[in-house]
């Protein structure tokens, strides 16, 4: 039986840098330099309580805690929590009979819960209430028997899990290109819902192609891309005419981290990269370049975005002024299982996870 953590080794020397003084007299730069910072960024609500939920499972049940899939989608926060004694495996079969198994912030299908079942596991379920709700509506659309197009990236760990609810009534869309090829048993009876992490402008560009095949198409009861996700692709867009680059700060298997840096590009910015590190920063990229835009995904630390911050002040970039487009104080509780532990151990440090009450490590 296997129980082999998932590999992410965090960065060792930052390789040999060009000096500030290199990058300046390599390409000039007219006027003071800056930096634009994105708020909001960072930890939404659903991330912080899904981190808060592994921490604390840690604290009152002692490692190891088995974690089916990474919580949330940061190479830092992982291996902080492997470090910690989380061990994060892939399916609930890797997990001991009768071990603790915590359900990543991104969902799982009832097949991941009966499974986890069979095998006599504790679970302690910390899918982003944002995520349940659309889990939700695909199960009321299926029981009326709809046709569900389920718009998102199809192997996607959240597409997968809403999927499962239903999948006899859910077709996948990856996105404009699938339109065509959406076939429906009666064009009258069929919804869309879509992956909380999307390009707003693309889902709906996806959506207007798919209205236009089935006029009656019926839009979800509210919003499924999260707020979090909306906030932060409107931070961007604000920033990026006035940026000539952009850095993004998240992991490549972010899917909303990687829709920042297609915001960025496509709202203006001259370039746009993104990062997982400080140290994965090529300080070529400042040449010529006065103001820079700095953001990060919904599953990202600050302290992660502030070394980027300290990196750009060593090449001039120490201005820095915070571009705000929204205010965040959404918090949700603990998942059910975790709090039952935390009343009878008399625990009530922490019984929320939301944006503003989380130190910034």
């Amino acid at each position: 039986m296997s129980t082999t953590a998932v590999s992410v080794p965090m960065p060792t020397i930052p390789r040999r840098r060009r000096s500030p003084e290199d990058i300046a007299s390599a390409a000039l730069v007219e006027g003071p330099r800056k930096v634009l910072l994105a708020a909001p960024r960072g930890y939404c609500a659903g991330v912080d309580r899904a981190v808060i939920a592994v921490e604390k499972a840690l604290e009152h049940y002692g490692p190891p805690v088995y974690v089916r899939k990474q919580i949330v989608h940061n190479l830092h926060v992982v291996s902080t929590l492997e470090e910690k004694g989380a061990i994060f495996v892939e399916e609930t079969d890797e997990v001991p009979e009768g071990a603790l198994v915590i359900f990543s912030a991104h969902g799982v299908s009832p097949a991941v819960v009966q499974s986890a079942e069979d095998r006599g596991l504790q679970t302690i379920d910390a899918t982003c209430p944002l995520v349940t709700k659309v889990h939700r509506e695909a199960v009321r659309f299926a029981k009326d028997d709809f046709d569900i197009l389920l718009i998102g990236h199809e192997g996607h760990e959240e597409v997968e899990g809403t999927a499962g609810e239903a999948p006899e009534h859910i077709q996948i869309v990856n996105g404009p290109e699938d339109v065509d090829k959406v076939e429906v048993r009666d064009p009258n009876k069929v919804i869309w819902l879509s992956q909380t992490t999307l390009s707003v402008d693309e889902t709906m560009l996806t959506v207007n192609l798919l209205k236009e095949r089935f006029p009656t198409l019926q839009d979800p009861p509210s919003d499924d891309i999260c707020y979090a996700t909306s906030n932060r692709q409107a931070a961007i867009k604000k920033i990026a005419p006035q940026a000539e680059l952009v850095i993004v700060v998240g992991s490549a298997n972010s899917s909303n981290s990687v829709r920042l840096v297609e915001v960025a590009l496509e709202y203006g910015a001259k370039a746009s990269y993104r990062v997982d590190f400080a140290n994965q920063v090529d300080e070529s990229w400042f040449e010529g370049i006065s103001t820079v835009g700095v953001t990060s995904g919904a599953s990202v630390p600050e302290v992660l975005v502030r070394e980027v911050l300290s990196l750009l002040a060593d090449y001039g970039y120490a201005d820095v002024e915070e571009v705000v487009t929204a205010e965040e104080d959404i918090l949700f509780s603990l998942p059910k299982e975790l709090r039952a532990t935390l009343k009878e151990k008399g625990d009530v440090s922490r019984g929320l996870g939301g944006r503003g009450a989380r130190p910034a490590h």
